[in-house]
């Protein structure tokens, strides 16, 4: 038997729609579809979790649809880049390239990209739990090594066609240059420090990181599938493997090439865990305000918050009496136009200003957060005598290892040494 997992986002009729996922359609009048069985499909999405047809049907239950889903989270997520980058737009006085949420969803570069995935045919095949097993341990894998970048947003395991397979959605995203969340894939996997199929030569259609991925992807797949007793027919997947190899620091000899650079490579435990420790030690010992007899406060409180908020609220009400005295006749169109954009230009003022005290208030709060993190870190490291878990969940977000035995730690707590 096969495993496959074919990805896309768009066909000849545009980009693809959930709602052949979720069975958003007529289908008794689909072909290919058995409207009984359909039924039985199990759904999940990343914010009900699992729902099934008689979830639908409960009147007492919240029913949406996966595209109300994938809407709901762009709009929750994105929108705030949307808005920006339009009111850039409209600075530079190019308002064609304005854009809306919905844009990004229907944009073959911004949208959710689909994969499908499916073990066998429609003469041999597997159990549906079993690959409902496969896929969610899978998922779970996903979620620890991409979640922080790349989001599952549905899926669907359907049993009501030939072969039961899943339809899954995911969209990749991560900052950009203005600090903006907003969908763009390649900066996301690099972000995650997916490499080049080819480092040594220019990014192009044939070596990008995407290619990667997908090769990490299938081969986690077919790993896990071989945890569950299935071997299967696999086409050669380059990169995944070596990937995987320096993410897990262990070198799996019995799929290793003979000519592999890792080959016969061995790396005590024990020895590994003593290395990240000391270097914990000597870079927490390096770092002079990490003593372990306090930080630097930060004054978080903003005395003028209240005044601004008073101020907006009492322009507010000018504004409202401003229009009574207009419609009562107390008052001219001409005076009333020049008094309201007086009123209306002091506002704009006072709103920017108080938008900046705030601004200014988060960003003592989230360095006394980091501060606070660097303390507790610091009383732990100088507590320990070796890697504790407690030590290791705290501060450490992985640990990379390269074949000459080299190691990056990757820290959990930004700037931790700074």
């Amino acid at each position: 038997m096969k495993l496959t997992r074919h990805n896309g986002r768009s066909g000849k009729h545009g980009t693809y729609n959930p709602r052949h996922n979720d069975r958003r359609f007529d289908v008794e009048n689909s072909e290919h579809i058995d409207a009984e069985r359909a039924r039985q499909n199990v759904y999940w999405d990343c914010y009900r979790g699992f729902t099934t047809h008689d979830f639908r049907e409960n009147p007492e239950q919240p029913d949406f649809s996966f595209e109300e889903i994938e809407r709901m989270y762009y709009y929750e997520h994105y929108a705030d880049h949307v808005n920006a980058q339009n009111a850039r737009n409209e600075k530079t006085r190019h308002i064609e390239r304005n854009r809306t949420v919905d844009d990004l969803l229907k944009n073959n570069k911004t949208c959710p990209e689909e994969s499908i995935y499916q073990i066998g045919t429609m003469e041999e095949s597997v159990p549906p739990e079993t690959l409902a097993l496969i896929v969610s341990e899978f998922y779970e894998e996903f979620e620890n090594r991409f979640g922080s970048h790349i989001h599952i947003l549905d899926w669907a395991l359907h049993l009501d066609e030939g072969t039961p397979h899943i339809h899954e959605r995911h969209v990749f995203d991560c900052e950009n240059r203005y600090g903006e969340l907003c969908p763009q894939q390649e900066k996301a996997l690099e972000e995650l420090g997916i490499p080049l199929p080819k480092p040594e030569q220019a990014k192009g259609k044939h070596n990008n990181r995407k290619q990667t991925f997908d090769a990490v992807c299938r081969t986690i797949l077919f790993d896990i599938a071989k945890r569950h007793g299935l071997h299967l027919e696999q086409e050669p997947s380059y990169g995944g493997r070596e990937y995987l190899e320096k993410q897990d620091y262990h070198c799996r000899h019995s799929e290793a090439d003979v000519e592999s650079r890792c080959h016969k490579m061995r790396l005590n435990a024990a020895e590994l865990e003593q290395a990240v420790f000391l270097t914990l030690k000597k870079q927490m010992e390096a770092a002079a305000p990490l003593a372990p007899d306090g930080t630097l406060r930060v004054e978080a409180s903003v005395p003028e918050r209240a005044e601004y908020e008073q101020q907006i609220e009492t322009l507010q009400d000018g504004k409202r009496t401003l229009y009574e005295r207009y419609l009562m006749g107390e008052i001219d169109l001409n005076t009333y136009k020049a008094e309201k954009a007086a009123c209306d230009e002091l506002l704009l003022k006072t709103k920017n200003a108080y938008a900046a005290v705030l601004a200014q208030a988060k960003q003592k709060q989230d360095e006394q957060a980091r501060q606070d993190s660097r303390k507790e870190a610091s009383k732990v490291i100088f507590d320990a005598d070796t890697l504790t878990t407690e030590l290791a969940e705290l501060l450490i977000d992985r640990v990379l290892v390269y074949p000459d035995k080299r190691i990056e730690v990757a820290y959990k707590i930004q700037d931790i040494f700074d």
